[in-house]
């Protein structure tokens, strides 16, 4: 065979951000050039990427929270070797393969508490399929079977997805904007704000409430910032009342990442549905799944004619299959869970030591290894001033800065946790120790120590930036 994937990579690397300016996104490779975050990666393991000259970037990112369990874990990596190996039949599509009843039965496990059954039955019924968003999609058509009722809540701020049903219940301008008209039967509701969520539900045609228990978008939940820490509870309650499913979105906060194995375990809730997808891949093969209590997947799936009424083509995969209980089976036996509770608290006592000295930070929040630092106006006149102005231009623009110089000066990678916000969330993997704990948490006070001076090269990048915004707008 004439193909050689390791001669190919090694005869074309160096050229990802041409390729990309050429075939694929021009403007991200723009994005990625102006922030300093056009870097090519030779290669990954564990907590780290490393470039061509061996350089290691302390990956505080995780794919957007995909690498829980670390990037190429042998366990997870062997799985899919092992699985090749063994020439298995795959999507033959008529047939009900072993990986994918394994894979159901494995999710059923994590997905209900033996020492506390639910009244309402076990969720112990899956659907995989590819991604967060496709299986968010499931549950809004599963809801909407289930109930027979059209409209679909989601909370301020939430993001669930971009395809088009789950683009629809994300609250957010950024994202919906030049795609409408959207979904109709969508509303909203405020975090936290269980009048106005009672207010939608007592209409009565209202299928599901979907919450992400810690939202992505800033890593907002009850207890934080003004909600009362009982508004989850209150809202399932509501919803049952009214008829109304109640859906957890843990397609990033859950699997380990709270420091639960899903988060909505923080506040003692009984969904109906579960979403599930990024950690579950252990980052090698995408796979999504949604679990459901029996009656409700029945309603889908409801007689002989109408047993493929919801499919998804690639969705039972068996290399996607695998990948789900090998990451399963690593969350097990190397206590991940509980590891990323640990670190994730180490990390945010440390963040708050040094919140002490640094004035800019305003508030540390958030669970386990999911957490937000928020930023405030400094005290200083210049600096106030000069907060204001890039303030005015591009909200959001201080903390892009901090993500820019955490990886020119320390090779950290993190993010912006959303649009218009002053907050940047941080997503390391579990497996994290001592050593990258204490390396982010020297980066970003050498950063933040470098803003106190409106001539450092802090506020000198920002500058640019406003420059570069402002260009913009006028062109």
């Amino acid at each position: 065979m004439s193909f050689d994937i390791k001669s190919l990579v090694a005869a074309r690397f160096g050229e990802n951000y041409a390729l990309h300016e050429k075939y694929l996104n021009s403007t991200l490779v723009k994005v990625l050039r102006t922030i300093g975050f056009d870097k090519c990666y030779a290669r990954a393991e564990g907590c780290y990427l490393y470039d061509a000259a061996g350089n290691d970037y302390l990956d505080f990112l995780s794919g957007y929270g995909v690498y829980g369990v670390g990037r190429n874990h042998p366990a997870i990596k062997q799985a899919v070797h092992d699985a090749l190996d063994l020439d298995l039949s795959n999507m033959v599509q008529m047939d009900c393969a072993l990986l994918s009843g394994l894979l159901g039965e494995a999710v059923a496990q994590i997905a209900n508490d033996p020492a506390a059954p639910s009244p309402l039955g076990a969720r112990e019924a899956s659907f995989f399929g590819n991604s967060g968003t496709e299986v968010n999609e499931a549950a809004i058509k599963f809801a909407r079977a289930h109930t027979r009722r059209d409209r679909v809540l989601s909370l301020n701020g939430s993001y669930h997805g971009l395809s088009y049903g789950s683009l629809s219940i994300t609250q957010n301008n950024n994202f919906q904007s030049g795609f409408g008209p959207l979904l109709p039967g969508v509303g909203y509701v405020p975090l936290g704000d269980i009048a106005a969520l009672e207010t939608e539900l007592a209409k009565g045609d209202v299928a599901a409430l979907i919450v992400e228990p810690v939202q992505g978008k800033g890593v907002h939940f009850p207890g934080t910032g003004g909600v009362d820490a009982d508004y989850y509870q209150r809202a399932q309650a509501l919803c049952r009342k009214h008829g109304a499913l109640f859906v957890c979105d843990e397609v990033q906060c859950g699997l380990g990442r709270t420091g639960k194995m899903f988060a909505f375990e923080h506040w003692g809730l009984d969904p109906d549905i579960i979403t599930m997808a990024k950690t579950l891949s252990g980052g090698l093969v995408p796979v999504g799944a949604i679990t459901t209590r029996r009656a409700i997947y029945q309603s889908v799936y409801s007689n002989m004619e109408r047993c493929v009424v919801h499919s998804s083509t690639f969705g039972r995969n068996n290399l996607a299959m695998v990948c789900g209980l090998a990451t399963l089976a690593v969350l097990r036996d190397e206590k991940l869970v509980e590891r990323s509770a640990e670190r994730g608290e180490q990390l945010m006592t440390a963040l708050r030591d040094l919140q002490k000295k640094h004035e800019m930070i305003k508030e540390v929040r958030g669970k386990g290894c999911m957490i937000a630092i928020e930023f405030q106006k400094p005290s200083s006149l210049l600096l106030r001033t000069a907060w204001a102005m890039f303030d005015k231009v591009n909200k959001g623009l201080f903390p892009e800065t901090i993500v820019h110089f955490l990886m020119k000066d320390h090779r950290v990678l993190t993010q912006v946790a959303g649009h218009n916000m002053d907050v940047i969330k941080i997503l390391p993997p579990y497996v994290i120790g001592d050593r990258e704990i204490e390396r982010f948490i020297n980066a970003l006070d050498a950063v933040l120590t470098d803003c106190r001076s409106p001539f450092g090269s802090v506020w000198s990048f920002a500058g640019n930036l406003v420059k570069h915004a402002l260009a913009v707008k006028k062109g």
